[in-house]
């Protein structure tokens, strides 16, 4: 198995930890690369779409020429795992909590919208234990930094956790989201999940 992240910002290096560690718990054989140019996306079986500044990662994609390949990919099956920023990148409608519409490259390619620095700034930072049924009933503790919110889910989306009745954990065919940061934990199972709908 060969999984990539888009390594321009964000937690990079614990989501390549978190990935191995899951494949080691899972017993099966794989490779993480990290993806910054066109030719690195070839032949991979997934790729992760890490936190950090959603406007930033969007113009070196683009600039790159990453972004409309990736998006092609992925909208052809390529199984994606978006976490805060990642989740942004993901949405097809994006707004700001404080300005409102934005301009900005996306992949657009999750039937979600999703509201940007939806709890405030960095001070509004928090964290919280999760129910999420499909790790079962153990609480998975959830990180939010300057965390966006999914905020409408449409089609075939699957809400998966939520805070006072916000999503913030959603699923779509070969699609997981997160708005919070499972790579900042010790807790492999979101990792698994997605190694597991890789493996479908």
């Amino acid at each position: 198995m060969k999984i990539g992240i888009l390594a321009y910002q964000g937690g990079v290096y614990e989501h390549k930890y978190m990935l191995h560690k899951a494949l080691s718990k899972l017993g099966i054989s794989g490779e993480v690369i990290l993806v910054k140019k066109l030719h690195q996306l070839r032949n991979l079986d997934g790729i992760v779409i890490p936190g950090g500044e959603s406007t930033t990662i969007g113009k070196i994609a683009e600039k790159t020429g990453v972004l409309s390949i990736l998006r092609d990919l992925i909208k052809e099956g390529l199984p994606a795992f978006g976490t805060c920023a990642g989740t942004i990148m993901m949405a097809k409608k994006v707004r700001d909590s404080v300005v409102g519409s934005v301009h900005q490259p996306l992949l657009g390619v999750m039937d979600i919208e999703v509201i940007r620095n939806y709890y405030g700034r960095q001070r509004e930072s928090f964290e919280i234990d999760l129910q999420i049924l499909k790790l079962g009933k153990k609480p998975f503790r959830g990180i939010f930094i300057r965390a966006p919110a999914i905020t409408n889910v449409w089609s075939d989306v699957s809400p998966l956790a939520k805070v006072e009745e916000v999503i913030v954990a959603a699923e779509q065919k070969h699609m997981l989201a997160t708005t919070f940061h499972p790579e900042l934990t010790s807790d492999t199972r979101l990792h698994e999940l997605f190694i597991n709908i890789i493996k479908r």
